[in-house]
Order: structure tokens, then C-alpha cells, then sequence
């Protein structure tokens, strides 16, 4: 059985056989005993990326302890607004909030992920929703999104305006500099 823990760039839940690249949650377990959901689509404020293999751990996908959701990129989990995990990724969430206190930003940030989506500029690693799809910020391209990868391009520059997926803060720190992990698909139009 396909579980409904993929996660497209709106944030929203699928069931779908493509699992992407990175796995995380939303900072626990809201799935019923019978691995379904319900209404809930998260747990606390704490939303996370995760690698998808660490130390050699393993756990059940909608286990006890949480319910696991997979991404087909960092880039498509921050679009969702969850940010690099501290455990399993250290170095990134560190590059990621810098001398941001962890609580503060994740609270700010689950604000910005129930309110209203913008108009806003375009930026390298960022999601913009184009005619109803989601594109990625590459280079000078806009990668169209699907579960299983990227599947075509068109020029940045023929989009003069666009709902901005990425929410405002994670779209800050990408201005910092910070680098998403890309799916291998994204490669092609480097």
C-alpha cells in the first residue's frame, strides 16, 4: 500500500509510489493506527528535512514515534516550509539558521506557512506556482516539478510574475547563500 506521506511543493499530502531524495516531519506522529490520515497534517511546529539514510537507522514510515513524509528535494521540502533536521543534518541546519534560535524561526516560519502565498521575486532555489504547477528557481531556468523529478525547463526571464511557494524566511536565508540539496533531474539544465 502506497501511504499518503509524499509532499508536493504546496505542502500537501500524497499518496504516490515515488519517494524522492530526503525524508522528515512534522514534528511527530499524526497518522491514525491504520497508517491513514485524518484532518491533522502536523504534529507541532517543528518541521523537518532529513537525509533519507542515517547511520545505518531505520524505522518504520508511519511508525509510533512519527509520521516520516518524503521529498523529492531539499529544495521541494523548503518550498513545503520545513527546514534542514538537527540531528541528522548538523552542519546544514547550522548553515541554515546560523544564530537563529531554532524555536523562534520555526514558529515564525509556521505562520508563513498558513498564511496567503504572494507575488514575489524569483530566486535560485526558491518555488514559484506558475498556471497551477510548481516550478524551481535553477540558474536561468524554471524547472517544472513533478513526484518523480524535473521534467522540462523554460527561461526565467519569461515569467514576469509569480506565486512564490518558498516562504518568506526560508527565502531570506536562500538570499544568505544558503545551497538546497537538488534531485540529479535538476542537473540537466545546469
Amino acid at each position: 500500500m502506497t501511504l499518503q506521506n509524499r509532499v508536493d511543493p504546496w505542502g500537501r499530502l500524497h499518496a504516490t509510489p515515488e519517494r524522492g531524495t530526503m525524508m522528515g516531519n512534522r514534528g511527530g506522529k499524526f497518522h491514525r493506527p491504520d497508517q491513514t490520515l485524518g484532518k491533522r497534517r502536523w504534529a507541532s511546529a517543528h518541521w523537518i528535512c532529513c537525509d533519507m539514510f542515517y547511520k545505518d537507522m531505520k524505522h518504520e514510515a508511519m511508525g509510533q514515534g512519527y509520521t516520516s513524509l518524503f521529498f523529492l528535494d531539499e529544495v521541494t521540502a523548503l518550498a513545503a516550509g520545513h527546514r534542514p533536521c538537527f540531528f541528522c543534518r548538523r552542519k546544514d541546519a547550522k548553515a541554515f539558521l546560523g544564530d537563529v534560535r531554532v524555536g523562534d524561526f520555526d514558529l515564525r516560519l509556521h505562520a508563513e506557512r498558513l498564511s496567503q502565498r504572494t507575488t514575489g521575486e524569483t530566486i535560485e532555489g526558491a518555488m514559484i506556482e506558475r498556471m497551477g504547477q510548481a516550478y524551481a528557481v535553477k540558474n536561468q531556468n524554471l524547472l517544472l516539478w513533478s513526484f518523480g523529478g524535473y521534467i522540462s525547463a523554460i527561461p526565467r526571464a519569461s515569467v514576469a510574475s509569480a506565486i512564490t511557494l518558498t516562504p518568506p524566511s526560508i527565502i531570506a536565508i536562500l538570499k544568505s547563500g544558503y545551497k538546497p540539496r537538488w534531485h540529479e533531474s535538476a542537473h540537466q539544465w545546469d
